[in-house]
């Protein structure tokens, strides 16, 4: 028998949710991967992470995506993650889209990326390396419920994620709102807009970087319009040469 699941009204028009650009540490994440590498690949903290200039790229073409919405489907309403990834692919896509971007920008903590505690920046190689007994209860317990020392399960980043949107409907009743975060908090907000009884994913949805998720108000409550779109990055574009990360 299939739950079902109390969708909450929303005042609001639209979200759409977008990961940020591609980063140094998706890059750096990515080769160790290929490589099978067990070293950390990325010095310093999280928030701190810069986009890779590819990411430069995917967050000026989410401006022109911008640019091209119809009259009256634009967000006026801009909240973004403190990170400084997140933030960089906002204002590329500001500067990209300057000719029509005049919308009012907020920061918010609760949409920092998933804290990862004491294996902040670690691939999943490098823990099962230095702490094979905790990469065996990552992988037992499974991704959304797997909180490593000092950090977040993403039943954490529910929990905040749900704690803004209560907060977001209240302060910004009838607004079109977009949102430029991370993975953890869109797949957050999949969750938490799916309603009371929404069920947690077994495996974690993908959702690539600059996508756009939308969710639109029908009948008084947001539903989930598409996900993890990235139509918009296939336009032909001039690249900027892709530079390592130090």
């Amino acid at each position: 028998m299939t739950s079902p699941r109390l969708v909450p009204p929303s005042s609001l028009s639209a979200v759409r949710a977008i990961r940020h650009g591609r980063s140094t540490a998706n890059l750096a994440f990515a080769e160790a991967e290929r490589t099978g590498a067990t070293g950390l690949p990325v010095s310093g903290v999280d928030r701190d992470v810069p986009l890779s200039r590819s990411g430069i790229d995917q967050a000026r073409a989410l401006g022109r995506w911008w640019s091209h919405l119809p009259p009256g489907h634009q967000p006026d309403l801009v909240v973004c993650s403190p990170y400084e990834r997140a933030m960089r692919t906002w204002r590329e896509m500001a500067r990209t889209a300057a000719d029509v971007v005049d919308v009012e920008t907020v920061v918010d903590e609760r949409l920092r990326d998933r804290e990862m505690g004491v294996y902040e920046l670690y691939t999943p190689a490098a823990l099962r390396a230095r702490s094979p007994e905790e990469a065996d209860r990552r992988e037992r317990v499974g991704e959304w419920h797997y909180r490593p020392p000092g950090g977040e399960a993403m039943t954490d980043v529910a929990v905040r994620v749900g704690q803004f949107l209560t907060d977001l409907d209240r302060a910004a009743q009838g607004r079109s709102v977009l949102i430029v975060a991370h993975d953890a908090i869109v797949i957050a907000l999949r969750h938490v807009l799916g309603g009371i009884g929404a069920v947690a994913p077994g495996r974690l949805p993908p959702v690539p970087n600059a996508s756009v998720s939308t969710w639109e108000n029908r009948g008084g409550r947001l539903a989930l319009t598409s996900w993890g779109d990235t139509r918009h990055l296939t336009r032909p574009t001039t690249p900027t040469k892709e530079t390592p990360h130090r």
